[in-house]
């Protein structure tokens, strides 16, 4: 695609308030392939007048006539399945049949999905002498990660369209191209002027802006806890709201009695997919003293699979990270599990062979992991696993607690009734009983440090509500 050399404000693409750009470079061959322009505080200034305007018209729309335009925008994404997958491809690095699946036929479904909710969703309720009214809380700034681009998109502006709220959003600067045809497709749907406003930009310049202005009423934001923590606390200055979808280091508990294959295979494919840029990959594979060396082993053999590859071609099921920096981050977090006495059981900080050139990480496996461990304690993002010894359940348990983080995680158990039980007691917000399948309407976030506030679902439109109480 041909990005566009303006911001889409107001219904219209108009030029940007400075000619200063932001080069995309394909993670693969290290090329770049477009330019986006670097929005200013002046861009997002109009764009959050534009949603400001726009605000009282779309909240006073029947959440039928929401539904409508949703349902327009699905068919939409739905359309544009090909051009959105090898966007993602050429500026994340996701291979073909990962950006089809994940970046593209899931958001144009979160979509769709949110139509179907708002046709038997109940904005007010009898409480007693009272009725409670659920409102719009006003103008979202939605600022999404790069690491699934348009699902994160989707999973921040459509409810909150479908609660009546206007948006503003800033893309992460590595992945701008695909929010660019999101635009595209919301224009296409037949939304008013204003209710959607996209602005490109650096996150320290546009997303800070963002946050700070006044004419934003909740910001909803992923990516690290860092800046998670730096956005929440500029927020309170003001009294915004925040939604803070933030970093993980997820627990893969594999109890005894479970099938040791299927629970290692499926371990080790979950954090290698989308090259273990995933906040809820589950990092941290937990296995009993008895049957240790056979995960091991097993491990070992499945990550084989995972060849590093142009994730252009047919076949790759390993593609780049996103960028240098990325790269030699997750290649220090490698080189600093073996300075701290891990054993290297695949993989390593090398390049992997024959690819000198893109942003490529040798899919790592870590054995004699202690859960003090910095590859145990902190996210590292990159396709590198680390599995841990425990005597028994209630040590497992604790390093699966043992963390800052608490947004995802697995348990395998021959016995239903016991992994549940043992789930319950994990502080995380979302657990897989023995493979579960993500469910998209089902509440997604976390605890602890992984955040504040649910995407997703029910519970993802109602955190894009305020209410208000009327006594009879």
């Amino acid at each position: 695609m041909k990005a566009h050399d303006g911001m889409y404000i107001g219904g219209e693409w108009r030029p940007a308030a400075t000619t200063d750009v932001i080069e995309v470079v394909n993670p693969a061959d290290e090329q770049v392939i477009d330019a986006v322009p670097a929005g200013t505080a002046r861009d997002v200034d109009a764009a959050v007048r534009a949603a400001r305007a726009a605000f009282p018209g779309w909240k006073a729309t029947a959440p039928a006539d929401r539904a409508a335009r949703i349902a327009a925008l699905a068919g939409a994404l739905a359309a544009r399945r090909d051009e959105i997958a090898a966007t993602v491809t050429a500026e994340l690095g996701s291979p073909l049949p990962f950006a089809e699946m994940v970046s593209a036929d899931l958001p144009a479904g979160v979509t769709a999905s949110y139509a179907e909710l708002l046709k038997g969703y109940e904005f007010s309720e009898r409480v007693g002498n009272s009725v409670v009214h659920h409102e719009p809380v006003g103008v979202v700034g939605a600022i999404t990660p790069w690491n699934y681009p348009l699902h994160q998109i989707t999973a921040k502006v459509v409810p909150a369209l479908a609660a009546g709220c206007t948006v503003v959003l800033k893309p992460a600067e590595d992945t701008p191209l695909v929010a660019q045809l999101f635009a595209e497709a919301v224009h296409e749907a037949g939304f008013p002027a204003g209710v959607f406003n996209l602005v490109t930009g650096l996150g320290a310049v546009a997303g800070q802006a963002l946050v700070e202005h006044d004419g934003v009423d909740l910001v909803s934001f992923t990516g690290s806890t860092a800046v998670g923590k730096g956005i929440a606390a500029t927020a309170a200055a003001s009294v915004k709201r925040v939604a803070l979808e933030l970093g993980g280091k997820s627990a893969n508990v594999i109890l005894p009695g479970a099938g040791l294959e299927r629970a290692v295979k499926a371990g080790v494919a979950n954090v290698m997919a989308n090259s273990g840029q995933t906040c809820s990959a589950w990092t941290r594979m937990l296995v009993d003293a008895d049957r240790y060396d056979e995960a091991v082993e097993l491990a070992a053999k499945a990550v084989a699979k995972y060849v590093p590859g142009d994730p252009a071609q047919p076949g790759t099921r390993l593609g780049p990270l996103v960028n240098g920096k990325q790269r030699d981050r997750v290649r220090g977090y490698i080189e600093r599990g073996v300075a701290e006495g891990a054993r290297l059981v695949a993989g390593g900080p090398e390049a992997p062979d024959g690819l000198t050139t893109g942003y490529y990480v040798r899919p790592t496996v870590f054995a004699d992991v202690t859960p003090d461990m910095t590859i145990a304690q902190e996210e590292i993002f990159g396709p590198v696993v680390s599995i841990i010894r425990y005597a028994d359940e209630a040590e497992a348990l604790e390093i699966a607690n043992g963390t800052v983080y608490g947004l995802a995680g697995a348990v395998w158990c021959d016995d239903e009734e016991k992994a549940v039980a043992f789930a319950r007691r994990m502080e995380t917000g979302q657990v897989d009983i023995n493979g579960g399948r993500f469910n998209p309407s089902a509440p997604f976030g976390g605890w602890k440090q992984s955040g504040v506030g649910r995407e997703l679902g029910a519970h993802g439109l109602a955190e894009f509500l305020q209410t208000k109480s009327l006594q009879f």
